[in-house]
């Protein structure tokens, strides 16, 4: 049985899951994400080690950190999650350069309870006025130990590379076009690209376009004007990518945005 519910208030996205056999694939969101492990023991590969989230675990994804996901045995996971986007959490913070969650798992109660007091007021609807209250509230709770600022930037050649990808995420990723770009073989690319970033040139294209749709639904809750800019062939080709990543399909995604 799997169970995802999406809501999103003062631009943040809460999700409420709960499944069995459901395995989410290699993927990366844009997002900080911030979850709470409520039953069961959650386990993932993240950045090449593998982590369990225990109940009460809170767990801290950065932007664009590749990870999976499942659950321990057959008795299942219940969580909670927020995304967050970057430009928002550090205009809290107060920061200007990208930080980093310093550990994947923390078992924090303050925090844990944060974060379960800002999703429950997310997927009650409550007023965005209280929601923006418990955002704040909730990012209060990290300090320097925490969290490290990122000086681990990206190189010329892989910034380039994504912008190149960001740009054309309607059409057909083309690996000569940006290895020419870039002056080498676009097997040189791959090798580069993956070793920076831990997946393949064509996941992060995937993962680039099923994000920018997700926003677009957001917007506009018009799926197929979504199919349409980020190039997806039909609805169940958008389908079977987005559910690999939210769990769900982007169809159900809409029908949670209403």
């Amino acid at each position: 049985m799997e169970k995802f519910i999406y809501k999103k208030s003062s631009e943040v996205t809460a999700l409420s899951a709960s499944f069995t056999d459901f395995t989410y694939k290699k993927h990366c969101h844009e997002e900080y994400a911030l979850g709470v492990t409520l039953r069961g023991i959650q386990q993932y590969n993240l950045d090449g080690s593998f982590q369990s989230s225990y109940q009460s675990g809170v767990m801290l994804f950065n932007p664009e950190q590749i990870h999976d996901g499942r659950a321990h045995d057959r008795t299942g996971i219940d969580y909670v999650m927020l995304y967050i986007e970057p430009r928002l959490f550090l205009d809290i913070l107060g920061k200007k350069d990208i930080v980093r969650f310093a550990a994947p798992i923390v078992y924090h109660q303050a925090l844990r309870n944060s974060i379960l007091k800002l999703s429950r007021a997310i997927l009650s609807e409550d007023e965005e006025a209280l929601c923006s209250e418990l955002l704040l509230s909730l990012v209060d709770n990290f300090n320097r130990i925490n969290l490290y600022t990122d000086y681990r930037k990206d190189s010329k050649l892989i910034k380039k590379a994504k912008e190149m990808i960001y740009s054309k995420i309607e059409n057909v990723l083309s690996l000569d076009e940006i290895s020419r770009e870039l002056a080498m073989s676009k097997f040189q690319f791959i090798r580069l690209f993956k070793a920076n970033t831990g997946i393949s040139p064509y996941q992060f294209f995937i993962f680039s376009k099923v994000n920018r749709a997700k926003q677009l639904l957001e917007k506009n809750k018009d799926i197929y004007s979504a199919i349409a800019e980020c190039g997806f062939v039909d609805l169940s080709h958008l389908n079977k990518h987005f559910k690999k990543i939210y769990g769900i399909t982007a169809f159900e995604y809409k029908a949670h945005l209403n």
